[in-house]
Parts: structure tokens; sequence; C-alpha cells
């Protein structure tokens, strides 16, 4: 029941349409009986900076950020969290004290399902990271924290690329971060025991692509995990190919309950959210209910 008194929360992205975060958000208000709505607003780039501007006109109590402006959004932030800041991108946002505060929960929602189901020799683990976009930054602060013994990022342009490595200062060597262009995928796939796709390939409505071809999938090493970003749809082709090569697939729906969990609880201010709800609020919604 919308009243006048229903506090505003969202997600900004372009597009949106596709995002599953209010179902997942809108179940778990309800659960908790709150006075809330959480709703898509569709922001063209050149858009951004009037809109974060409606929005405290307004007094939305908060906002997610999806492609493309979790990077773009950061110089209209009043603060920025310290992880925010490492990964260099933001996908929560919310208003204290007539100030938008940033910060990023996309790597506490990629390591949950990692750190719950698979309990591997990550020192000894080689990570793939097809991408070089703020949800690959989130990826590679993961990926550190789990402590793989060798990352690369792969990517198109070649220039981004450089700029992507220069950014992560001595967090590079430390890490033994590598970037690479696409034509190096030949010699890496074979060496990945976790293949991470976040780029938007096979998303909908282009449900029939893929970052790879079915020969390149073929390459992965035996007990390999491929790990798809992308929740609708579900499974992508990306990971109906590992599937098909004996890979572990994970896909994106795990990491958008957790993400939002965490960005939950700190509109909030509470520090428990109703993850289960969310959970079976997605799953239902996709039709994965057993």
């Amino acid at each position: 029941m919308i009243t006048g008194k229903t506090k505003l929360l969202g997600v900004i992205g372009y597009p949106v349409e596709h995002s599953l975060s209010p179902v997942m958000h809108n179940a778990a208000l309800t659960h908790l009986g709150l006075n809330y709505v959480y709703v898509p607003f569709p922001i063209e780039p050149q858009n951004l900076e009037i809109a974060v501007q409606g929005f405290a006109a307004v007094g939305v109590v908060g906002f997610s950020i999806t492609i493309p402006h979790k990077q773009t959004i950061l110089p209209l932030l009043c603060e920025v969290s310290p992880i925010a800041k490492a990964i260099g991108a933001v996908n929560t946002v919310s208003r204290k004290e007539n100030k938008w505060i940033g910060t990023n929960t996309d790597c506490e929602g990629f390591l949950a399902p990692l750190r719950t189901t698979y309990h591997q020799h990550w020192s000894q683990t080689v990570a793939v990271i097809l991408g070089n976009g703020g949800a690959a930054r989130a990826v590679v602060a993961g990926c550190a924290e789990l402590g793989c013994e060798k990352i690369y990022v792969v990517g198109r342009n070649a220039q981004k690329l450089e700029e992507f490595q220069k950014s992560w200062g001595d967090f590079q060597e430390s890490h033994n971060l590598h970037v690479h262009t696409w034509d190096s995928l030949p010699k890496l796939i074979p060496q990945a025991n976790l293949l991470v796709n976040t780029t938007p390939i096979g998303m909908y409505p282009k449900v029939e692509e893929s970052p790879l071809s079915a020969e390149e999938m073929g390459n992965l090493p035996v007990g390999a995990i491929a790990y798809d970003l992308i929740y609708t749809p579900n499974p992508t082709k990306f990971l109906k190919q590992a599937q098909q090569v004996g890979a572990i697939a994970i896909d994106g729906l795990e990491m958008l309950v957790q993400q939002g969990a965490a960005a939950l609880k700190i509109w909030l201010q509470q520090d428990t959210v109703p993850v289960d709800v969310m959970r079976q609020a997605l799953r239902q919604h996709l039709g994965l209910e057993d």
C-alpha cells in the first residue's frame, strides 16, 4: 500500500528493464512490513547528473547502480567508501545528512557463492576475467581477497585495458594482476580454474550470444568453475556451453541476492535482512522453484 509517507528506493541503469532488483527488494520490504517501495529508473548516460539531483530533491533514500553508471557516478557523490575507491566503481548509494554516500557491495556478493559452496585451494587458482568494466573491478578485488595465484583480465580495447591496469597501481604486482586483449584467450582459457564473464554479452534480450565460442569453452581445464554475473536468462548461453564441457556453472543470481542484501542493510540501517525471502522471490519470478 503506497501512501503519502512511502519512502523511495530504486535502481538506475540503461537499460534497466531486465533488472530483478525490484523483485527481491520489494519482497524483503513487504516481509519486514516497511512503508518503502523500490522501483527501476532508466537513466541515459547524459541524464545521470540531473537524475541524481532530482533524487535528492524528491527525497530518495538510496539507490542501486548497474551498467553503465558504476564509474561515472563517482564525481557526483559527496563521499565514497574505501572498498568502492579501491574498486573504482560504486553500485550502492545512500542519502545521509543531505549527502550522497557511495559504496560497493558487488565484491561481497561475488564472493558469497564461492566461499559457501566451493572450498578450493584458491592460492593455486588462476582466474580469467572477461571484460574490464565496473563489474570486472569488483571481481578482481574478490579474486585478490580469495588469494588467487594469478588474475588475468581480458578485454577488446587495448587502450582501456592499459588504463585499467594502471588504475590498480601497486596492487597489480602484489596480486599478480595481468591484462590481455581478446586474442590471448586461446592461451589463457586452458589455465583458467575460475572463468568469470563480467561482460553484458548474453544478457536479455540478446540471449543467444556468448562471449566465447563452444570451441573456446572446450579448452577449460577439468574441474574449472565458469561464473557468469548475468542472472537473466538463467542459465545464459555462456553457462550452457560451460556445462556441456563439464565445468561447474555459477550464475549471477546468488551474487545479485547477496549484494542486494548488503545494500538493503545500508539503506535500512539494520544488521539483518531476510536474505531467504529475497532469494525465494527471485527464484519464483524466474520459474526456478522445484
